[in-house]
């Protein structure tokens, strides 16, 4: 078994890339949009790399029109996040044209039922979920990678909270950022494990055999106002009118 979430993403996804070429790149300051010429669209956030000048992506003017195996290929950089941000937007522009695992669209709290006696950990800062958190009265820490959110600790000082939680809430930024499988090694047999956001990759398959039981994340209905938005520099709040949020569960049976 492949040892990243990332390769296993690659792996999985390169017989659906045979053929596919890039037709538009958006690298937006929140979010990087792929558009493939099947016409399907990814989302993924826009990794932060600090190259020490003014060009971020030395192959900005020659990304459309590649195969979409080789941006996808680029989830694996071990040095760039904004490579991986292409390559996870691929990725998902690829399983938007899959057929849809059974998915239930609505708030997947109610579906993993997040009670006063769980233990909760988020790793991101998801400010809308926090209310909703605090009002079924679980005890909540909030694990950042940078502390600059009201209550968030580093995600450096976790491990102990991470191995005792009984829900763990992961932002799939996480894949970009190449955390994800530290993350999970910390994790203790929590009931529940939810990968959150845009950017999460709603495709089952690359979660088996990792703690994971739901992916909570978008899919795209209008891809030119997402690309629009996105080449404008909007985030989430503004890209929400034009997405479907869904849950699937992941079956490790």
């Amino acid at each position: 078994m492949p040892h990243t979430i990332q390769q296993r993403i690659v792996d999985n996804l390169q017989p659906v890339s045979e053929g596919l070429k890039i037709q538009d790149v958006r690298i937006g300051l929140g979010y990087t949009s792929v558009r493939l010429n099947n016409n399907n669209i990814g989302l993924a956030w826009t990794g932060k790399d600090e190259p020490g000048h003014c060009t971020h992506m030395a192959a900005a003017g020659t990304l459309a029109g590649r195969s979409a195996f080789s941006l996808l290929n680029m989830l694996i950089d071990q040095g760039h996040s904004l490579s991986r941000t292409l390559g996870l937007a691929t990725a998902n522009a690829l399983v938007a044209g899959l057929p849809r695992p059974e998915s239930v669209q609505k708030d997947f709290l109610d579906i993993i039922d997040v009670r006063a006696k769980d233990s909760v950990v988020m790793v991101g800062y998801f400010g809308p979920v926090i209310p909703q958190l605090k009002k079924r009265g679980c005890k909540l820490d909030i694990l950042e990678l940078k502390t600059n959110k009201p209550g968030a600790i580093p995600v450096s000082e976790g491990q102990e909270l991470m191995a005792t939680c009984s829900v763990a809430i992961i932002t799939a930024t996480s894949i970009i950022t190449n955390t994800f499988d530290g993350l999970m090694a910390q994790l203790n047999k929590p009931r529940a494990v939810v990968v959150l956001g845009p950017s999460s990759i709603m495709y089952p398959e690359v979660f088996i055999n990792t703690p994971v039981t739901h992916i909570s994340g978008a899919r795209v209905l209008d891809a030119q106002a997402v690309e629009r938005i996105v080449s404008e520099g909007g985030g989430t709040q503004i890209l929400k009118q034009y997405l479907s949020f869904e849950t699937i569960r992941v079956s490790h049976s």
